[in-house]
């Protein structure tokens, strides 16, 4: 059955010997050179407590207490930055998955030390936070939060590393423990030199676990690469209320005053939550999908001014969208859309200052003792396609309908931003620009 929504993340992250010091290495049993996994599920106390960040200067102020809310409100800002520059260098459509970032980054705060470790956890924007003294809080509360969010089935959300390692490349086994422990890591030894095979075999091992979704992902490969991580996100989301595609016409979609194109418009009447935005001029719908989950959907009021919109894009933001909405009944249409998007992050991330990583100055002494390595690239791309379809469940109950200044009538036939998250931890998992349904 096709579902209301479909996402595919996958990143990839290469690192190589910037310094000739490499040792031999013993010969590997069979368990390391197939594909290890390790599930562990790891409950969740129930007295966490939701704090907002306040507007002192960081040396000014406590820092805030350790809880996976404050995890992700921050690893939220962390999206909305990367967003922002991207979104600041590409005028067409948008899509990328701040939890796949996080996911890599936070791998990477096992194997850094140092400047490198410092520069991952102030980009993430958990400096603010206390810090426990050890570099594996951060990692387990992410492990935390990926359990919790996979396991519900309603929710259909799967995540997953894999990591590709060249022959006679040496990982310490502390790394190689603890991201089994923390990422369900799965390890794989490859031959880089032999780049043929190489590519085939990850290739072939991205499309298994994607379910057919990205045959191809690296269509050349460097022989020097001694690592190379891989993180997915599949997302297969099915609305609460699905739209009837009785009701899908061909309608005009105006991307600006000059041009237009014909799309799959998707049309439902039905009781949503929504909101004005006085200040930002904008109307922001919220739709849901089974499983705690659900995608705001923001159109200007104006055609273009999605990029105002963008530069104040924030938790804070969101957090007020949603504590705005009433329930109403409205007519919705809404365009078909699928998007595939693939974003080289290397240049991103150094604006927002993960710099020493990049360069012969990286310090990732706990990921290796051979030499000098430095992260080459990374890599993220994603898919998203929305249709009408989903599963009917019990209708949205406990929001009153109030009249507000919002029209009866909400017609998406021009840009707009969209963001899924996931609602018990407010994990932002996705967030996008669709200027042009009709391109991938």
């Amino acid at each position: 059955m096709k579902t209301g929504i479909y996402l595919l993340l996958l990143s990839k992250v290469c690192a190589e010997i910037t310094k000739a010091a490499i040792k031999p290495e013993s010969p590997t049993n069979e368990k390391e050179n197939s594909l290890m996994e390790v599930n562990k599920k790891v409950n969740i106390s129930e007295d966490w407590h939701y704090h907002k960040n306040n507007s002192k200067p960081f040396e000014e102020r406590g820092l805030d207490d350790f809880t996976l809310y404050n995890f992700t409100e921050k690893t939220a800002n962390f999206g909305f930055n990367i967003y922002r520059k991207i979104a600041m260098t590409h005028d067409n459509n948008v899509i990328i998955s701040p939890l796949s970032v996080s996911a890599l980054m936070s791998a990477y705060m096992l194997a850094a030390e140092g400047e490198t470790y410092s520069q991952i956890v102030k980009a993430l924007n958990l400096h603010t936070l206390k810090d426990r003294g050890d570099h594996q809080h951060l990692p387990s509360l992410f492990k935390e939060l990926k359990d919790n969010i996979t396991m519900n089935e309603e929710l259909l959300l799967e995540q997953g590393t894999l990591s590709f390692i060249h022959k006679d490349f040496r990982l310490r086994e502390s790394f190689l423990n603890l991201s089994k422990q923390y990422f369900d890591m799965e390890f794989q030894r490859v031959d880089f030199q032999n780049f043929t095979q190489a590519k085939s075999d990850i290739n072939q091992s991205i499309n298994k676990r994607t379910r057919g979704k990205i045959p191809e992902l690296f269509e050349e490969l460097d022989g020097h690469n001694k690592l190379l991580l891989v993180d997915y996100v599949v997302f297969k989301g099915k609305w609460v209320h699905p739209f009837n595609s009785k009701f899908t016409e061909i309608e005009t979609f105006h991307i600006n005053k000059y041009r237009s194109v014909e799309v799959q418009m998707m049309f439902k009447s039905d009781k949503i939550n929504s909101t004005f935005d006085d200040n930002l001029r904008c109307t922001v719908i919220k739709l849901p999908y089974r499983g705690k989950a659900h995608m705001l959907i923001v159109i200007p009021e104006k055609e273009g001014d999605y990029i105002l919109l963008e530069d104040h894009l924030s938790t804070e933001l969101v957090e007020s969208w949603l504590g705005n909405m009433k329930m109403r009944k409205v007519d919705i249409s809404l365009p078909k859309f699928k998007l595939q998007q693939k974003y080289k992050m290397k240049k991103l991330l150094h604006a927002l200052g993960i710099k020493n990583l990049f360069t012969r100055r990286a310090d990732l002494s706990h990921l290796t003792d051979e030499g000098h390595v430095a992260v080459s690239q990374i890599v993220q791309k994603a898919v998203i396609e929305v249709d009408e379809e989903g599963t009917e469940a019990v209708a949205a109950s406990g929001s009153e309908i109030t009249a507000f200044t919002m029209p009866p009538v909400i017609k998406v036939d021009q840009p707009f931003l969209f963001m899924i998250f996931e609602e018990t931890f407010k994990t932002l998992l996705f967030i996008g620009r669709v200027v042009d349904p009709t391109e991938m």
